[in-house]
């Protein structure tokens, strides 16, 4: 494993601004209590000092030092929750403006209510719209700081990094980021899709990087889909799909070039056919909760399944997506991407602002600076991250866990294996 990991709640932002106040008033509550406390230490070195020979027995000197250092301890105290304010509004200015420019009819209610904030935003301090600027550059520039590694500069690579970084820059503008509620047009080709394995697994996944194994990956099927039937009756649903199984363009094989250009450009794809079809096929009806744990293409697909399937998805993690979706904010969205993987840089970056609920976060690391070109885009280098990511304790990753203790509940678990065929 190589790369620092990174966790973030997306964009420029690293953690949700509603986070950040919550913090900002904790330490503001706790500042009086050091006032009281620097109150009390010289309110006994007084006291001390008018008895006969304390200052030889006590040690005057410490405690009027301490005194001294719960003064200083309530103003940066002060000055630290004034701050983590101020930069949890300069968050909430970029994330505001990401969704303003996701509205599609800008004199809305919901665009006039997004403008009225933003315009109260940028009044109460000049710092925030001079520091929100500067968060955009330092973002903005490091969007594609891994494609310029050495990998690119091998012998017969020379430029593919800038040609990756150039094709992210186009192709964001119109197709890496997916406007809330995006839906697919067109009418692709059906496909044909058959169980071709089922299982009985012992638990759900344990961890992040336990879901990202279960994609069937190889193999002959493409999509596994479990049915989590859980003890008050209801019915669950995880969906693991695999990425591109074949470069040709239009051949049997759904998951191929053809459904890639397709699911970019916004059109309807075999594979997204098959994923809707491998699902209904395991029992999954309308209203049903489908969560989602795909790896490139299929990320693509995930990502309209979250966006304009009738399925309930509130969980979808994705490993080298192509896209950034605009998610709700009742929806968690757990990106994994590498720096310095091209297919991920197709998402420009994703948006400025955060993505789906408050704990949505975006996991990144520079994979392998020495490494060829595709390895930072291999599935078993995201799972590596996935494991970075435990290993660093982060809190966040509580969210997802609690998916999985919850799942620990089902009375049975069917796992099925499905193959689709382009007709």
């Amino acid at each position: 494993m190589s790369g620092t990991i990174d966790i973030t709640h997306g964009g420029a932002i690293a953690v949700d601004p509603d986070a950040l106040r919550a913090v900002a008033r904790g330490m503001d509550a706790l500042a009086p209590e050091f006032v009281e406390a620097a109150a009390a230490a010289g309110r006994a070195w007084r006291r001390l000092g008018e008895l006969p020979g304390a200052d030889a027995s006590v040690g005057m000197d410490a405690l009027r030092t301490s005194a001294d250092r719960a003064d200083a301890l309530e103003r940066e105290c002060t000055t630290a929750a004034a701050s983590t304010l101020l930069m949890a509004d300069v968050y909430e200015l970029v994330e505001l403006r990401t969704q303003l420019a996701g509205l599609e009819i800008q004199n809305g209610a919901d665009a006039a209510s997004l403008t009225a904030r933003i315009a109260a935003l940028e009044a109460s301090d000049p710092r925030v719209s001079e520091m929100e600027q500067w968060l955009l550059a330092e973002w903005k520039d490091g969007r594609y700081a891994g494609l310029d590694g050495p990998r690119f500069d091998q012998t017969g690579l020379g430029g593919l990094g800038a040609f990756f970084a150039g094709a992210a820059f186009l192709g964001s503008q119109r197709y890496g980021m997916l406007r809330p509620g995006a839906t697919l047009s067109g009418t692709a080709a059906p496909v044909t899709v058959t169980a071709v394995s089922t299982k009985t697994p012992p638990a759900p996944p344990a961890s992040l990087a336990d879901a990202l194994r279960r994609i069937p990956s190889g193999g002959t099927g493409q999509i596994t889909v479990e049915k989590y039937t859980m003890s008050d009756g209801t019915k669950r649903f995880m969906l693991y799909a695999d990425g591109t199984r074949s470069v040709t363009y239009g051949g049997d094989e759904p998951f191929d070039s053809e459904s890639n250009l397709q699911l970019y450009s916004g059109q309807e794809s075999s594979s997204y056919l098959a994923t809707v079809e491998a699902l209904e096929a395991a029992g999954a009806e309308p209203g049903d909760r489908v969560d989602v744990v795909a790896y490139s293409q299929s990320a693509m697909a995930g990502a309209y399944l979250a966006t304009q399937s009738e399925f309930d998805v509130q969980l979808q993690i994705t490993a080298g997506s192509p896209v950034h979706p605009s998610l709700e904010s009742d929806q968690l969205l757990v990106e994994l991407r590498s720096t310095d993987d091209p297919v991920s840089a197709l998402a420009g970056g994703g948006a400025p602002g955060g993505s789906g609920s408050p704990d949505s976060m975006v996991i990144s690391r520079e994979s392998d600076p020495g490494a060829s070109p595709l390895k930072p885009h291999r599935l078993d280098t995201y799972i590596e991250t996935a494991e970075l990511a435990a290993e660093s304790g982060d809190v966040r990753l509580g969210a997802v866990d609690d998916v999985w203790r919850e799942l620990t509940d089902a009375e049975t678990i069917e796992q099925t294996e499905f193959s689709a065929q382009r007709d």
